[in-house]
């Protein structure tokens, strides 16, 4: 049973968060269920996806070596998902 609630997308009220949200709604990352949970601390919200913009979506290593590291993360720690 989940512990922590998916806030409404009707409450988000601010245009950039909502923007933030419907990113993750088109794309499937980040997570829209985490991005949601995240929503109930706006600024957590907002600094997530700017760095999450700056870490995934820019910057110098290509998508296809982050996509491997990611896999090996996973498997680092033995995470089934």
């Amino acid at each position: 049973m989940p512990r922590i609630s998916y806030v409404p997308y009707e409450r988000v009220e601010d245009p950039e968060l909502r923007g933030y949200l419907d990113h993750a709604r088109r794309f499937g990352t980040p997570r829209p269920e985490s991005q949601s949970i995240r929503a109930h601390v706006p600024a957590v919200l907002r600094s997530f996806s700017e760095n999450w913009q700056l870490a995934f979506r820019t910057g110098v290593v290509p998508h296809p070596l982050k996509e491997l590291c990611r896999v090996y993360v996973s498997k680092t720690i033995d995470c089934h998902y």
